[in-house]
């Protein structure tokens, strides 16, 4: 059985890159509504990404997903069979998979999106051979 934990340091880059586009956005908005205080639209973008990453931590790093031979599994009674997996991604440092329904399931904060759908493919190829 392979296990897929989310990485904190992934985590953390992800919520850097979204802090950057909140405080740009909120700048950006206020200075199309012509605010004088456009720096605070960084500082209340900064505070919404911060608060929101502190608070949802511990719940995103107990999202483990696991595999075997014939499925993975992952939070809140998520499932998804290897020979109904139709597509399998990377969305910036998730892993997105696809299955035959149109399910979309998301293996999130993998340091190496590379290696993890590496060994999905070669557990469907495995199944399937």
């Amino acid at each position: 059985m392979i296990e897929f934990k989310p990485d904190m340091t992934t985590y953390i880059r992800a919520h850097a890159v979204m802090t950057a586009f909140a405080m740009a956005a909120g700048m950006l908005i206020l200075w199309a509504l012509g605010n004088p205080h456009v720096w605070t639209g960084a500082v209340g973008g900064f505070a919404a990404v911060a608060l929101r990453g502190w608070y949802m931590a511990d719940e995103i790093m107990d999202e483990v997903w696991t595999m075997n031979n014939t499925s993975l599994t992952g939070p809140y009674e998520r499932k998804a069979r290897l020979d109904d997996i139709t597509k399998v991604r990377t969305i910036a440092g998730s892993v997105q998979i696809i299955t035959k329904s149109g399910d979309k399931h998301l293996i999130k904060y993998q340091p190496d999106t590379g290696a993890v759908i590496d060994q999905i493919n070669a557990a469907r190829q495995k199944q399937a051979a």
